[in-house]
């Protein structure tokens, strides 16, 4: 079982986007999926048609009273299986804080997952927190959504350098950009010189378009209602090559 975090620190980059897209891209093509809604405003659970709610809430959660397998709920998706958000995870911080062995805490809740789910998509809160250093231990790798923009960047390198504080060198970096608009001079600029400094750089990028923010009313995933969309295209490929890169 591989687990994909998507991840920024900034918020407004496509997180929740990418996480659902991913998610079904694969289970469509045959893996066995669990998305973990860890943000407590809860929007990939809203795409996935689920409640918004978790028994006992974060707190029997974190403190090991409840079991991830527990909580897992079905989809309208085949081999595509979610762990909903709950509004208490906003409090996940200091309830893991009370917690031995914080930051371990959420791989010891997927481990015995193992047996049932290829891949385990995560998607995170934009923060850099106790959260984010349990998404970091327990996470093969870290799928992080860029706009094309100078803070953007600066988010990235300040992501690298909070990695290396944590000595997690095994976890994998996976950076692309996200609401591209090509007519923009520094779009351009951005997308064409990353990779020159940044060779761990996915080389697709998802084009910015209304039909990503359809998916708010649609409640579904690209593929699902516009699959000869750019867009739709674009996150395809993005898993193409992720699962390409985690074997």
């Amino acid at each position: 079982m591989k687990v994909v975090a998507c991840y920024n620190i900034k918020g407004g980059v496509g997180k929740t986007a990418t996480a659902v897209n991913l998610a079904f891209v694969a289970a469509r093509e045959g893996a066995r999926v669990l998305v973990v809604d860890l943000d407590p405003q809860g929007a990939a659970t809203f795409y996935f048609r689920v409640k918004p709610k978790v028994k006992g809430g974060g707190k029997g959660l974190v403190s090991g009273k409840r079991d991830l397998d527990d909580l897992i709920k079905a989809t309208d998706h085949d081999r595509l299986d979610l762990v909903p958000a709950d509004f208490s995870f906003r409090n996940l911080d200091l309830m893991l804080d009370a917690e031995k062995k914080s930051k371990k805490r959420l791989a010891k809740l997927l481990k015995p997952l193992a047996a049932d789910y290829d891949y385990v998509v995560l998607d995170c809160p934009p923060s850099v927190s106790l959260v984010s250093e349990a998404v970091f231990h327990a996470a093969d790798a870290l799928v992080v959504p860029l706009i094309p923009t100078t803070l953007s960047l600066r988010t990235y390198q300040q992501l690298g350098r909070f990695r290396d504080e944590e000595k997690l060198a095994g976890l994998r970096l996976m950076p692309f950009f996200s609401m591209v608009d090509r007519r923009k001079t520094m779009h351009r600029e951005i997308v064409d010189s990353f990779p020159d400094a940044h060779a761990e750089a996915l080389p697709v990028s998802v084009p910015y378009s209304s039909i990503v923010e359809r998916m708010g009313t649609e409640r579904a995933p690209l593929a699902s209602f516009a699959p000869k969309s750019p867009a739709a295209a674009a996150y395809q490929m993005l898993w193409a090559e992720i699962s390409r890169r985690l074997g």
